[in-house]
């Protein structure tokens, strides 16, 4: 059994919470390996690919709008593709919906503010690689900090995602960006890739105000450990 998987996070231009990230990461038995943007190829015995918060680019157009044409972002959508695990954090999450690596878009909060605060968010589903630690309908205490959280889609997107259980966590008491059925987190349609608002690396520990994010990121953790013994 690997005792210490490889997580690659990626640092584009604008990246802010990278080593956030990757400290948090290692705080859950991961060994982080940061990843410049213009690289072409993921670190070899990469298990997982984290892509963290921040303002690509200064959120020029949109909110990884640019982001998605990074060179490391063909690696990354090929190792999804193979079944590779991929979280995207807040900006990253916007990446991978710009990369259509997930479904939906992100636009400005319905406050046309930004938000920054401790949610309380719901876990809908458990047997997902990044929440496998958590029990169903657990509350978890996270924070989120951003202008351009609101989630949304066509009438018939937001029934697919309902309808094939593609939503993992909801904002749960408060919705606070509007986002369409209170989503906070969804998953790809093969399960291996996620994208969610809130930040898990600021909330690991409880000196940070919570330890809940821990259990998103060691079930990251967990299964890129699984898949490096299963690829070894």
């Amino acid at each position: 059994m690997i005792e210490r998987p490889k997580i690659a996070v990626i640092t584009f231009l604008g990246s802010l919470d990278d080593h956030d990230a990757a400290w948090s990461l290692a705080a859950v038995d991961a060994e982080p390996q940061l990843v410049w943007h213009g690289e072409s190829k993921l670190p070899k015995g990469t298990a997982a690919v984290v892509l963290p918060g921040g303002f690509s680019y200064g959120d020029y157009l949109r909110g990884g709008a640019i982001a998605r044409f990074a060179p490391i972002m063909e690696a990354v959508t090929e190792f999804a593709a193979a079944g590779g695990l991929v979280l995207g954090i807040c900006n990253g999450f916007q990446i991978l919906c710009e990369a259509r690596l997930l479904p939906g878009v992100l636009v400005r909060n319905a406050s046309l503010s930004f938000v920054c605060r401790d949610v309380v968010l719901r876990v809908e589903r458990t047997d997902t690689p990044f929440t496998s630690r958590c029990e169903p309908g657990q509350r978890l205490r996270i924070p989120i900090k951003h202008g351009f959280g609101n989630f949304t889609g066509s009438d018939e997107l937001l029934a697919e995602l309902e309808e094939k259980k593609q939503i993992v966590l909801r904002y749960h008491g408060e919705n606070p960006n509007g986002s369409a059925l209170n989503i906070a987190g969804v998953v790809n349609e093969a399960g291996n890739v996620m994208g969610m608002m809130p930040h898990p690396e600021h909330a690991v520990d409880p000196l940070l105000g919570s330890p809940d994010g821990a259990l998103i990121l060691a079930s990251l953790a967990d299964a890129a450990r699984e898949r490096s013994a299963a690829l070894v």
